[in-house]
């Protein structure tokens, strides 16, 4: 790649998309990599403000942005994702199914630190759907050395930095407490959010059971679901430190112990996560928050879930910062920073 007056390249290969930008009007390439330039491509070029312009020279120690873009789609690109079209550089990721994006944050870091190249994601363990955007990818300058290129692609390994994770088929379990249901004293607004959530995430709801706050009759009731083959249950209500709420301990005394009572996540904070068994099934109790506010914790841990991760304490840790919820006048989520 050599830089020569714009007005003598007439004859030269273009090594490099160029640009225009028209505010309010266009943002595109009016000349694309290895295009020949004319005597009538000169006045287009001076007006898009290239006096000098770089073209091509053959370096075969050097590898072109498009083709390091490549590379570094190469080592971003797993399960269940797409790539677009490079385009001045750039090449972008698209999910081709609903689920929970996954980053190796070690290996992104890692190529990022090299300098003169970005891979630049949306967060991981967050739902997408089909067609969501990613990634994109590029490097800074026109041209890098193929050297630094193979010690990225060393760097990071065989697998790739990114994939989606499917939601796997799960038959739902929910057992709705509390006396006041149970006697029929209100009406239960809880259970009809909660079905939404799950039916959302893909679970099939196999059933409600109510039960007053006696723990062993909630412990029956989860119990029950186990014995039907369920393999998720979600515990709502009776989720407090007031003594009259048997909901956790009942979880506990299903499963053995809780990965977590509580998490620093608002709305949320009372949240239990537990398993039951050599087969992880989890079981939830979900607070009273879960009913009114529009997004919780369980809108957080629910995708993940649904795609099989075992969740340990750490992962609710990791919550506190970015765990509070702004209750916007318009909900983004997850394109917010709720749980991020």
């Amino acid at each position: 790649m050599k830089l020569m007056r714009t007005e003598d390249a007439v004859g030269q290969v273009i090594c490099h998309d160029i640009t225009q930008i028209i505010k309010g009007v266009t943002k595109d390439a009016v000349f694309r990599k290895g295009h020949i330039i004319t005597e009538e491509d000169i006045p287009v070029l001076l007006s898009v403000g290239k006096d000098n312009i770089y073209v091509w020279e053959n370096d075969e120690s050097m590898m072109h942005e498009n083709e390091a873009a490549e590379v570094l789609c190469a080592i971003c690109k797993g399960e269940n994702m797409r790539r677009g079209e490079v385009k001045e550089g750039k090449i972008e990721l698209c999910s081709e199914i609903d689920g929970v994006l996954r980053i190796d944050r070690e290996k992104l870091m890692a190529v990022n630190s090299f300098g003169q190249m970005m891979i630049a994601t949306r967060h991981g363990d967050f739902p997408v759907k089909k067609g969501d955007k990613l990634a994109g990818t590029r490097i800074i300058p026109l041209v890098i050395e193929k050297e630094k290129m193979e010690q990225v692609k060393a760097a990071a390994g065989d697998d790739p930095i990114m994939k989606v994770e499917p939601y796997i088929n799960r038959r739902a379990g929910i057992v709705a407490t509390g006396n006041e249901v149970f006697y029929g004293r209100i009406k239960d607004e809880f259970t009809p959010v909660v079905i939404q959530k799950l039916e959302e995430a893909g679970a099939e709801v196999a059933g409600v059971k109510v039960s007053d706050d006696n723990n062993g009759n909630i412990e029956k009731c989860i119990r029950e679901f186990l014995d039907e083959g369920c393999d998720l249950i979600v515990c709502t209500g009776g989720m407090s430190v007031d003594p009259d709420d048997r909901t956790p301990l009942a979880i506990r005394n299903v499963c053995g112990s809780a990965v977590t009572y509580g998490a620093p996540v608002l709305p949320g904070a009372m949240f239990m996560l537990a398993y039951y068994g050599d087969a992880k099934i989890p079981v939830m109790g979900l607070p009273g928050c879960v009913m009114y506010a529009r997004r919780t914790i369980f809108d957080i841990v629910l995708p993940r879930v649904m795609t099989g991760e075992i969740l340990e304490k750490s992962d609710f840790d990791k919550l506190g910062e970015g765990g509070l919820c702004l209750n916007c006048e318009v909900c983004t989520f997850p394109n917010c920073g709720f749980g991020k």
